[in-house]
């Protein structure tokens, strides 16, 4: 399942595997220098970090970061993944 936001692209598959939620960051070159595609990765795990308690077991989750969220602070990032995370992965 793909949710897209503004500046995130989440894409969720879930199973029945008994396991905590995995999470995966596609930050390409597109976000910018070397830096900044780190900082952006950063924000994405912290965010991802503070919804696995809320994220369904077994789910698979992948998030595209765009070119715009490097301009997107973290509060922007955090609301967009968590209303992708609540409508594919609760």
């Amino acid at each position: 399942m793909k949710c897209a936001g503004r500046h995130t692209i989440t894409y969720v598959v879930s199973s029945d595997e008994a396991r905590a939620a995995r999470f995966g960051f596609i930050v390409s070159k597109q976000v910018g220098t070397a830096v900044t595609r780190n900082t952006v990765r950063r924000r994405l795990k912290a965010v991802c970090a503070q919804a696995l308690p809320r994220t369904r077991d077994g789910a698979d989750v992948v998030i595209r970061a765009l070119p715009s969220a490097a301009r997107a602070d973290f509060r922007t990032l955090q609301a967009e993944v968590d209303r992708c995370l609540a409508r594919r992965a609760a």
